[in-house]
Order: structure tokens, then sequence, then C-alpha cells
């Protein structure tokens, strides 16, 4: 394994850690409080709204796939695919930045436009990814490893160890999937993101918040991608001693 390559694996590995890590008491105070205000919500309700977040991402794969170029980086070093994803994490940063900057200083009808805004945002980001390190998005099963990427950043502690496990073990587990849990998937993401949404809709501070929110958001969207994809690449690659 080169040099750059055991860099990249024993950063995967202190991500890993980090992972792993018990949550803050806060956020675990936090995730108790949606769990029991999820169990209140009446299940229709529920089905009302995985219903439209799922309808809204597959629109929005449809349109991130259609309007990606696909750049096959097969021959391409990992370190040279690193640093094309940095320059894609730092242009999606700034655009959800001001797309958070935008709706939260226009207030709450403004503040609501966001969510499915920074969406659409987040998952062409991925899709930018995945041609950087060579995937196909053509592929079915490459957009469904897509949004256990998503659902990596944006989960609670159980779902978030769960989902690294499955995409550790991908290539062994893929064809078993036939497609995302969306009511798990909304709820997680909603409840990552609630609190801070709710601030943005406060007049005043929302675009400060929004474009400090959102700029961190796609950042940790970033790393989670980044490493996800290394992790598939050096698979395949000797493991150091």
């Amino acid at each position: 394994m080169r040099e750059y390559e055991l860099k990249a694996y024993h950063e995967i590995e202190e991500w890993k850690r980090r992972i792993n890590k018990r949550s803050s008491m806060l956020n675990r105070l936090s995730k108790k409080a949606q769990t029991k205000v999820n169990s209140i919500i009446p299940e229709k309700a529920h089905q009302i709204i995985t219903d439209s977040i799922k309808n809204m991402v597959k629109a929005t794969l449809i349109g991130s796939n259609a309007t990606t170029r696909k750049k096959h980086s097969a021959s391409r070093g990992l370190e040279v695919m690193d640093h094309m994803l940095e320059e894609k994490v730092s242009t999606y940063r700034k655009t959800a930045a001001v797309e958070g900057a935008g709706t939260g200083a226009g207030g709450i009808l403004l503040g609501l436009a966001d969510f499915p805004l920074l969406l659409s945002i987040k998952m062409k980001f991925l899709f930018e990814a995945a041609a950087v390190y060579g995937f196909d998005t053509n592929d079915y099963e490459e957009r469904l490893f897509l949004l256990h990427v998503f659902q990596l950043a944006f989960s609670s502690d159980d779902k978030r160890k769960e989902t690294l496990k499955l995409i550790e073990e991908w290539d062994d587990r893929k064809e078993a999937l036939a497609d995302m849990d969306w009511k798990v998937f909304q709820q997680e993401y909603r409840d990552y993101i609630d609190f801070v949404k709710m601030l943005q809709l406060v007049p005043g501070i929302g675009a400060a918040v929004g474009a400090y929110a959102n700029y961190n958001l796609l950042d940790h969207l970033g790393e989670t991608a980044k490493n996800a994809y290394r992790l598939r690449i050096l698979k395949t690659a000797p493991r150091p001693d």
C-alpha cells in the first residue's frame, strides 16, 4: 500500500471510531424527545410525510443523475480523486450556505422552502462524489449506495452504526437490498436537522443560522461521502500491518 493510501486508511479508521463513539448527552436526550413525538404522531401522518419525502428524493435522484457528467475515474489514483472531491465539497458548501442564508432571511415561508432545496443540493453533491470516485450512478445499486451514504451522515447513533456496517459489507450485501426503508430514512433525517432548522425560522438570526448550518451539514456530508467511497476502493488494497 502506497504512502497516501496508508494515510487514507488511518483516516478512515479514525472516522469509523468517531461514528461508533456514543453521542453527547444533549443529542441523546434530543433523540429521545423526538422519538416520543414521533410515537404520538398518527401513522397516517407518518405515511404522508414518508411518501412526500420519498417522492421528493426520487425526483431529485432522477434529475441529479441526468445532469451529472459521468467521469469514470478507475485510472486515477486515490489522492487525485480525493483532491477532486475536496474541490466539489468547497463549491457545494458555498452553494448550501448561500441557499441557507437566503431562505433564512425570508422567515417562515422561505424557511419552509429550505428543506427541499437543501435536500436537492445534497443529493446532487452525492452524484458528483460517485462520479469522482468512478462509480456509475446509472446502476440502481449505486443510487441505493448513495442513499445509504446520506443516511450514514444524517442519523442517530444506532442507525449510524448499522449503516456503517452495511457500507463496509456493501459488495456482499447489496444484492439482497431491494429499496430503502423510507419511513426510517425520513424520520432519521428530519430528527437530525429539526433543531437547527427551527432556529433558521427565527426572525433576525435566520439568515446567519441558515448559512452556518447548511455549510456545516454539507461539510459533514462531504466527509462521509469521501470516506464511504474510500472504504470501497481501499477494500481491494492490501491491508497495512
